[in-house]
């Protein structure tokens, strides 16, 4: 079983007749036998009956004369919904507008078809079974003359403890399957029920997340997955299950590969999810086949960074920044987005001077762009002459950089007491902060919280979100903030230290404050921060901020003077300012 293929479909209409309603591989077919498929469209079974001896005999012989497998799609009224036939390899589901069932229940079809391999119930009708949640699959086997021989029956059931959730029933003659079909769905609807956890409205999303080695070590694959973990949660969303593939290198179309995928399928249906995230981009194709076989949402790591971008900003800058981010993502994925985007079709009638919808759709998101574009040209003029009024006091700014989560904005409320958000989760800071710190004799500071930086920053972000790291053009030292008790904290540096050099800011001193270290054993902070050259801070509880003070004005204060008025005597002098000797640069200015 499967899903149809494109070119699979029901066969034309009929001028002056009903519609034909046979589904999948009808080439070939003569017209008699056509007529003969459509007639178990007038076949209906006793409600109380999984399937008759006499209607798998007549499904047998169609298939033993067709050479074809043949099946059905039947309701509980016992009537005959699709009528459906496929090769000697197997069977395609036709595309029946399928909608999710309830939770608890199942969709009230059952699919009985033949076989023609040596398998009874294959791979694909157990996830068919499990995706479409139907309530029994049931598989007929035939002898050489066409007549049934045993029917084998799949049906869903709570997860076991193995994770299992389909259960098979003994291979039986149709003639013997004398269940009471009506009694016994009931009673398995009603055990469902009971295992299934009721979620109250509003509930969270549940995901499943879908992470792929392609090349990485196991370390780096787990932190990945732990990342990933922490965007959920920090979106929103409640993580039902998290799927790891090790392979070389990520199949172009499904990602994980057609096996894998419809594992994922049941996995899906078993922990109930609304959703599969993949730690890895999507192209739009695979974003395509994805969705199409899962029917369920599916989106990228980028696309749920979005998620938590647009739930974070607050300013007017923030709030732009974001749209613009969106729509340059989604702008090269409007062809693939088939619902509400139809076209016009070519050749004859199709030509004329009007606009495919696509191209009218593309067309008002570049119009939105370039307008948003002008926005965010205009507020950074005004934000340009923010800075050079500032710049013309000659107060030194203090820029906080550093990876997602790491402390940032609590060390900011520590440093100069500011009201900002101070939340574990990442991207809790979107629009920067600034905020003004007195030193002894008269002197000031402006420090400014930043956005977060990530690993493998998606370009859409890196481009919408310029004008806002702009602000760190202006600095005259960077605290580079470094979550001390994370694993991967040297990774996390490299990735930080990247996008700066990407922006042209690799001379820019830097000053590494490693953060968080009463997660860690006493004196292993201190010891981690000696041997960076950096300072051991536990901003939340108020520790080694002096030392951290003292450290900023000894470098940005050299004999009374700051580093930017230092650069202008310089630049005046036609020399170049002596480096101020930043501990913890690690070879970087």
């Amino acid at each position: 079983m499967g899903y149809l293929r494109p070119d699979c479909g029901p066969l034309p209409q009929r001028a002056g007749s009903t519609p034909i309603r046979v589904f999948g591989n009808t080439q070939g077919l003569k017209a008699s036998q056509v007529h003969a498929l459509e007639r178990l469209y007038r076949r209906r079974l006793p409600s109380d009956r999984l399937v008759t001896h006499e209607f798998a005999r007549e499904l047998t012989q169609l298939s033993h004369e067709l050479g074809r497998e043949v099946g059905v799609l039947i309701d509980r009224r016992g009537e005959v919904t699709h009528a459906m036939v496929g090769t000697q390899a197997g069977i395609e589901m036709p595309e029946w507008g399928r909608l999710r069932a309830g939770q608890g229940r199942l969709r009230g079809l059952r699919c009985v078809h033949t076989y023609l391999g040596d398998d009874a119930l294959t791979h694909d009708d157990l996830t068919d079974l499990a995706k479409l949640r139907l309530d029994a699959m049931v598989t007929l086997g035939m002898d050489r003359s066409g007549l049934p021989t045993e029917a084998h029956v799949a049906h869903l059931r709570p997860a076991r403890q193995d994770g299992t959730v389909v259960e098979r029933l003994a291979p039986v003659p149709p003639a013997r399957l004398d269940l009471d079909f009506a009694d016994w769905v009931a009673a398995l609807e009603q055990e469902l029920s009971r295992t299934t956890t009721t979620r109250a409205v509003g509930a969270r999303d549940r995901a499943v997340l879908v992470a792929v080695s392609a090349g990485r070590g196991r370390d780096e694959t787990d932190e990945a997955v732990t990342e990933l973990r922490e965007l959920a949660r920090s979106a929103g969303v409640e993580v039902a299950d998290v799927v790891v593939q090790v392979r070389p290198q990520i199949d172009p179309r499904t990602v994980i590969g057609s096996g894998r995928l419809e594992d994922l399928v049941v996995r899906a249906f078993q922990h109930d999810a609304d959703l599969v995230i993949f730690d890895h981009d999507l192209s739009p194709a695979q974003a395509r086949n994805i969705a199409g076989r899962l029917e369920l949402r599916v989106i990228d790591r980028t696309q749920l960074i979005l998620d938590i971008f647009a739930q974070r900003a607050r300013s007017r800058d923030g709030k732009l920044q974001v749209e613009l981010a969106q729509l340059e993502y989604r702008l090269p994925r409007l062809a693939q987005q088939d619902l509400g985007l139809s076209r016009l079709g070519g050749g004859i009638g199709g030509r004329g001077p009007g606009e495919q919808r696509l191209e009218v759709d593309r067309r008002r998101v570049r119009d939105r762009i370039a307008r948003l574009e002008r926005e965010l040209a205009h507020l950074g003029r005004e934000r340009e002459g923010r800075r050079n009024r500032r710049n013309r006091r000659d107060v030194p700014v203090l820029s906080i950089v550093g990876y997602t989560n790491a402390g940032k904005s609590t060390l900011l409320r520590a440093l100069t007491n500011a009201d900002v958000l101070v939340e574990d989760k990442l991207f809790a800071t979107l629009d920067p902060t600034s905020r003004r710190l007195r030193f002894p004799r008269e002197r000031e500071v402006i420090v400014t919280d930043t956005v977060g930086f990530i690993r493998d920053l998606p370009d859409e972000m890196k481009q919408a979100f310029r004008a806002t790291l702009e602000e760190l053009r202006d600095a005259d030292l960077f605290l580079h903030v470094v979550d001390a008790a994370a694993p991967d904290a040297e990774r996390r540096i490299a990735a930080v230290r990247g996008v700066l050099d990407e922006m042209g800011l690799a001379d820019t001193p830097e000053l590494l404050v490693f953060n968080q270290i009463d997660r860690l054993e006493p004196g292993q902070g201190e010891a981690i921060a000696a041997r960076a050259g950096g300072v051991a801070v536990a901003a939340l509880h108020g520790v080694g901020l002096r030392e951290l003070l003292e450290r900023v004005e000894k470098t940005v204060w050299l004999e009374g003077t700051s580093l930017r008025t230092r650069e202008r005597l310089c630049a005046l002098a036609g020399g170049e300012p002596e480096p101020a000797g930043v501990a913890g640069a690690g070879g970087r200015r």
